[in-house]
């Protein structure tokens, strides 16, 4: 039987579809993206999907029977059978998307998962989980999110919703509501968005100088680069950062046991700080047996996404 050569990865966001060829070696061969049409309930993406592979295959002079198959991360619950349970920022309700896809790409081989889970996957594979088969990936960015690999898989649960780890509760008493309508969830206090709010809950309150005063908007790089330099008030606030994932990631260290965290999103950018600070506490409040686990920032980027589609296929 002769061995297929490529394989294409690729990761469905809410504004933009990122899209990688890839040899099956693993190798990234070429990159690109296409926009987002969501509107009339996003039903043209996966034609869009489609139309810039079969492009991509006759540019290349590739013949369907050269192709191992197609992963695709999806912003939303994917189940084992390939069923997406709707995505809210897509307009996409409850179809198999794999089934979909396949159709029309002529047969091509598919495969899909939640791209939260599917990142941590490209980054346990070539990333900063290589090496490791038993890995948790948090994702701080617009909100948080988490992928678990557990023996080298993806823990996708059976809604496809495992890995949620921004919608555990921290605070009982929180008057504001999170995205997903439940009050008090990690996502409010440790995404970009949600540090920026702590910020400037804080600084309501805060009397001493700070070089946060007069950032408007006060964001989370503006609080990390306050740390970075000293700012009292900054390095305050990446301590309770530090703090509220510390204990959020050792809630899970018990249940999955990790060998190794992988800190990625936007707010990685800052560095060792965000990686040590959660360190610091996690170390505190975990699991003797789990307390020493490391601490790694992901290192594909925006192409973690693209990278674990192909995995999945492999």
């Amino acid at each position: 039987m002769r061995v297929k050569t490529y394989a294409f990865g690729v990761d469905i966001g809410g504004t933009t579809i990122k899209m990688g060829l890839f040899h099956t070696d693993g190798k990234l061969l070429d990159k690109w993206e296409i926009k987002t049409r969501t509107e009339e309930n996003g039903t043209y993406i996966l034609q869009d999907i489609a139309d810039s592979v079969k492009d991509k295959m006759k540019e290349q002079n590739i013949r369907i029977e050269d192709v191992e198959g197609i992963g695709m991360g999806v912003p939303g619950p994917v189940d084992a059978s390939g069923t997406v349970l709707k995505c809210v920022n897509l307009g996409w309700g409850v179809f198999n998307v794999v089934s979909r896809i396949s159709e029309l790409l002529g047969g091509i081989r598919a495969c899909a998962g939640n791209d939260a889970n599917v990142a941590a996957l490209g980054e346990m594979w070539q990333g900063g989980g290589a090496g490791h088969e038993n890995m948790v990936m948090v994702t701080l960015g617009t909100g948080v999110g988490g992928g678990i690999i557990i023996n080298g898989k993806i823990v996708a649960g059976a809604n496809g919703a495992a890995g949620e780890i921004g919608h555990f509760q921290m605070k009982k008493d929180e008057p504001a509501a999170c995205g997903c309508g439940k009050h008090g969830c990690l996502e409010q206090y440790a995404s970009a968005n949600g540090i920026a709010r702590m910020g400037r809950l804080k600084l309501e309150q805060e009397s001493r100088d700070t070089v946060l005063k007069g950032k408007e908007p006060l964001t989370a790089k503006d609080i990390f680069d306050g740390a970075k330099a000293g700012d009292e008030v900054a390095l305050e606030l990446v301590e309770e950062l530090g703090e509220m994932l510390g204990t959020a990631l050792s809630y899970i260290a018990c249940v999955t046991d990790p060998e190794i965290f992988v800190v990625g999103g936007g707010v990685s950018k800052a560095g060792a700080i965000v990686t040590d600070t959660i360190q610091k506490y996690f170390r505190k409040y975990a699991f003797h047996a789990s307390a020493d686990t490391p601490f790694a920032l992901a290192q594909l980027g925006n192409d973690a996404g693209i990278y674990g589609s192909v995995k999945m296929v492999l």
